[in-house]
């Protein structure tokens, strides 16, 4: 597949065929992922996939914390629906900054430079990951409502690092049309 064909191609999916993805496919992916550029070559990403009989769990704890903000009447957004979402994927991959703990201490501003140029990177490697997926016949959907049930899946993970995103994978069961994209024109200032 050509690199403009498949980022013309990539669709953020939601609905997913209950097939395991295999090991191998998934470890190409990663390795995808981890020839995304990096800031400094610093390489903060690392990756927790989440498969198989595990998923149980992770949909409990997630569930878990989405319920504790609802009762502090936090409004959850989408969270939910990303869950029955994540039900369908056979693989979530968790992905965090190894540069960045999760916890509160005071910031020099080149760490805070430090971490805008991490953050950029695991973008690039998510990115590289949905491409990849896509390369294999397989879906991705790039998934941040797991910041409603942050500190719970954090735990569960046993991760002390700040979480980024999540990316849940699998064969696709829909083909969803493009989105509407801004036009360049409107999005770009020529000097």
């Amino acid at each position: 597949m050509q690199i403009l064909d498949a980022i013309a191609q990539r669709r953020s999916i939601r609905k997913f065929k209950d097939e395991p993805v295999p090991e191998e496919t998934l470890r190409k992916i990663l390795l995808a992922a981890t020839l995304a550029p990096s800031g400094k070559n610093r390489q903060p990403w690392r990756f927790i996939v989440v498969q198989g009989e595990k998923r149980a769990d992770m949909l409990r704890v997630m569930r878990k914390g989405i319920e504790k903000l609802k009762e502090q009447g936090v409004n959850t957004g989408s969270s939910e629906w990303s869950v029955r979402v994540m039900e369908q994927a056979p693989v979530t991959i968790f992905v965090f900054d190894d540069n960045e703990d999760n916890l509160e201490r005071e910031r020099t501003f080149v760490d805070f430079l430090g971490n805008i140029v991490d953050i950029q990177s695991i973008g690039a490697a998510i990115q590289n990951m949905l491409l990849a997926a896509l390369d294999y016949g397989l879906g991705t959907l790039w998934i941040c409502d797991v910041f409603y049930a942050y500190e719970e899946l954090c735990d569960w993970l046993g991760e002390a690092h700040l979480m980024v995103a999540a990316v849940s994978v699998g064969y696709p069961d829909e083909q969803p049309k493009a989105r509407p994209r801004q036009p360049v024109d409107e999005v770009t200032r020529w000097l």
